[in-house]
C-alpha cells in the first residue's frame, strides 16, 4: 500500500514537472496543472481501492476510508476551484490507475494465514509457534516484486548449521538476553529493554516518520520529496518479498522452539527450556532472514543514497514503548542516531533482545536490505540529469 501510494504521487507530481524517470504513468500534463491536487488524487484514489479490498473485520475498512476520504477533502478545501485543480484531480486519479492496473494481478491476494502449512519434523525446521496455529503468508515471496528482478534475486545466505559452534553462540544469545523478564530471567539492560521495544513497531511507519523528519530539515521540493518516498517505500515493500521467499526457502526454526527442543539438535553447546518466553510474541513464520532487519537495511541505503551521505544525525519517537513515552504522547522518548546505518544496526539487534531472532538472521537480513535498497536507487526514479 505504502509502494502503490508513493508510485502513484511520484507519476503525478513527474507529469507536471518531470525531473526523473516515471513508474508507471509517462504522460505529461498541461501547462498550469495544480500539483497539490494532483497529489491528493493520486494518493486518495490508490488508498481507497487498497483499503477497500483488506479482509478486516469490524469497522477497521469503513473508518479507514473515512478518514482517507476527510483527508482528501481536507487537501482540496485548500485549493481555489479552477482549471489548475481540475487538470490536477484529473492528472493524480490518472497515474493511480496506472500503478493499480499494472498491480492488479500481483499475487498478494495470497492466503495470509495458511492452517496446512506442512511443519517440519527434523531439528532445525520450522515449527507453527506456541500459541499460534498457521504459518503467516507462505506464498508472500511469490507476490510480484516492484524493483527486483524477482524474489530471490539477494537471497540472504543459508542460516547456521545447528550443530556448530557458531550457531551455539547466536543461539545463547539470544536465550540469555531475549527472556521477557517475568516467566524467564534476562541479562538485557535497562537500555537493551528499550531498544527491544522501540523498533517493535511497524517498519514502514518508522522509517517513513524518519524519512519525513530528515525531509523537512533538507528542505526538499515537492519532485524530490516524491522521488524519496517512491525509493523507500518500493524498497521497504521488495524488503519484505525477498524476505518471506527465503524465510519459506530455508524453513528454519524460530528461537523460541530451538530453544524449547534443544535437546533434539545434537549441539553439546546448547541446552533446552521449555518454558523460555521471548519478551515479544513470535510471528508466525520462519526466522532466516529477519525480515525486520532486512527493511532497516533497505531503508537505511536508500536514505544514504538519496542524501548523499550516511552521516546524518536525527532522532526517532516510536508507537511501541510503554504508555506516556511514545509519538503521541506529550513527552515521547526519543532515541538519537548519527547515521542511518546505525539506526538499522540498532534496529536488527532489537529483534534479539526481544527474543524472536538469531544473530545469523539479523546480519543477513541488514546486508540483504542493503542490496534491495541500492538497488532500487540504482535502477528507479533515475534524475534526468
Amino acid at each position: 500500500m505504502y509502494a502503490m501510494v508513493q508510485i502513484a504521487v511520484h507519476d503525478a507530481v513527474n507529469a507536471i514537472r518531470r525531473q526523473s524517470r516515471p513508474y508507471a504513468y509517462d504522460v505529461p500534463a498541461p501547462g498550469g496543472t495544480s500539483s497539490s491536487a494532483a497529489v491528493a488524487a493520486a494518493a486518495r484514489d490508490v488508498l481507497v481501492a487498497v483499503i477497500g479490498q483488506l479482509q478486516e473485520p469490524g469497522e477497521c475498512v469503513p473508518r479507514g476510508l473515512a478518514t482517507v476520504e476527510a483527508d482528501y477533502a481536507a487537501a482540496l478545501a485548500e485549493l481555489p476551484d479552477n482549471q489548475p485543480k481540475a487538470r490536477g484531480i484529473a492528472v493524480g486519479q490518472a497515474a493511480a490507475r496506472a500503478i493499480l492496473a499494472l498491480r492488479a494481478n500481483d499475487g498478494s491476494d495470497t492466503l495470509l494465514a495458511d492452517l496446512g502449512y506442512p511443519q517440519g519434523s527434523a531439528p532445525g525446521e520450522f515449527k507453527f509457534v506456541p500459541g499460534i496455529p498457521f504459518a503467516f503468508a507462505p506464498r508472500w515471496g511469490e507476490v510480484t516484486p516492484f524493483v527486483l528482478s524477482d524474489s530471490a534475486q539477494f537471497r540472504a545466505g543459508p542460516p547456521l548449521p545447528i550443530g556448530s559452534g557458531d550457531y551455539a553462540d547466536d543461539f545463547n544469545e539470544v536465550k540469555s538476553l531475549g527472556g521477557d523478564g517475568v516467566n524467564t530471567p534476562s541479562a538485557r539492560t535497562a537500555e537493551q529493554t528499550q531498544i527491544a521495544l522501540f523498533w517493535v513497531e511497524s517498519s514502514p511507519l518508522a522509517w517513513n516518520r524518519i524519512a519525513r523528519g530528515i525531509s523537512a530539515r533538507a528542505n526538499l521540493d515537492l519532485n524530490d520529496n516524491a522521488r524519496l518516498f517512491g525509493l523507500l517505500n518500493m524498497a521497504l515493500a521488495d524488503g519484505y518479498i525477498g524476505s518471506w521467499e527465503g524465510k519459506y526457502h530455508y524453513n528454519f526454526w524460530r528461537p523460541v522452539t530451538a530453544i524449547h527442543e534443544a535437546d533434539t539438535d545434537g549441539n553439546p553447546q546448547t541446552s533446552a527450556d521449555p518454558g523460555w518466553t521471548p519478551l515479544h510474541f513470535t510471528y508466525p513464520m520462519p526466522d532466516h532472514d529477519s525480515a525486520h532487519s532486512v527493511e532497516g537495511g533497505a531503508a537505511a541505503e536508500v536514505l544514504k543514497r538519496v542524501f548523499g551521505t550516511d552521516r546524518i544525525r536525527f532522532r526517532n519517537c516510536s508507537m511501541t514503548l510503554p504508555a506516556g513515552q511514545t509519538c503521541t504522547d506529550a513527552r515521547p522518548k526519543l532515541r538519537s542516531f548519527r547515521s542511518f546505518t546505525e539506526a538499522a544496526n540498532e534496529n536488527g539487534l532489537s529483534r534479539i533482545l526481544v527474543g524472536i531472532h538469531f544473530r545469523r538472521a539479523v546480519e543477513e537480513g541488514i546486508e540483504h536490505g542493503r542490496n534491495i535498497g541500492r538497488w532500487a536507487v540504482e535502477r528507479f526514479m533515475r534524475p534526468l540529469d
